[in-house]
């Protein structure tokens, strides 16, 4: 199976601080990649560079077959690359159904096109009932599962996750992956930054590990569980 996307080498500097400092990644098609390290690691700022939310240093972003470092988000996003954020960015003062309708704009310029596909969108991740609630008026859960829904509204090849599970309760953190599972059985692919490990483990096709910018890490779950680089980055150095 060929992968999606090719993150190679990639670099980022914010003045003399390197962000980024050779950050490699292969996401198979319709596979979950879990993209995990300590705080600080750069995870999130891989995923702006992946987005086109930030142009990086150097390397190259392979997406589809074709080089896509640098281009700015819009441009990325037509290509077929959606995102979350770590901090849910929720519309406080649209329904969920216009939130949505928003993602959805963009394949869909007629808005009762878009409206359409907004709706059934909703109902896929289970917001359906809630359709019509303010998103200031949501939970932490449906807040996340808004922001699913608006990034697949867009119809992307590949859905860029950063952190969904975070303050979910463990009933609410089960109905998330329930939720992967079936957008992966359509076909979308997933990488996924994620600190809750015990959900994120069995779910996960391939892990790849980041620290201080770099790749130390790419391999399967059970091994990167047991490698000695990788609880050494979590947990720091032996005790001797």
């Amino acid at each position: 199976m060929s992968a999606l996307l090719d993150v190679e080498n990639l670099q980022k500097r914010f003045g003399s601080l390197r962000a980024l400092d050779g950050f490699s990644l292969t996401a198979e098609r319709g596979k979950l990649t879990g993209l995990i390290g300590p705080n600080g690691a750069g995870k999130t700022t891989a995923f702006a560079c992946i987005s086109g939310a930030t142009k990086p240093t150097a390397g190259k972003i392979v997406f589809d077959g074709g080089e896509i470092e640098g281009k700015p988000y819009h441009r990325v996003a037509r290509l077929g690359i959606a995102r979350t954020y770590q901090v849910v960015q929720t519309f406080a003062e649209m329904t969920v159904l216009e939130a949505v309708t928003v993602g959805a704009l963009m394949r869909h310029p007629r808005l009762s096109d878009a409206r359409a596909k907004a709706a059934d969108t909703i109902e896929f991740v289970g917001l359906g009932p809630k359709r019509d609630t303010l998103g200031k008026s949501l939970t932490i859960a449906d807040k996340k599962r808004l922001e699913v829904a608006r990034a697949l509204a867009t119809e992307p090849a590949l859905l860029l996750l950063d952190e969904v599970m975070a303050g979910l309760t463990p009933a609410e953190a089960q109905a998330a992956v329930a939720l992967l599972r079936e957008i992966l059985g359509r076909g979308i692919t997933i990488v996924m930054v994620e600190h809750v490990m015990e959900v994120l483990m069995p779910i996960a096709d391939h892990i790849v590990v980041l620290s201080a910018g770099k790749t130390i890490f790419s391999g399967t779950p059970h091994a990167a569980a047991n490698d000695p680089a990788v609880l050494e980055a979590y947990l720091g150095p032996p005790i001797t």
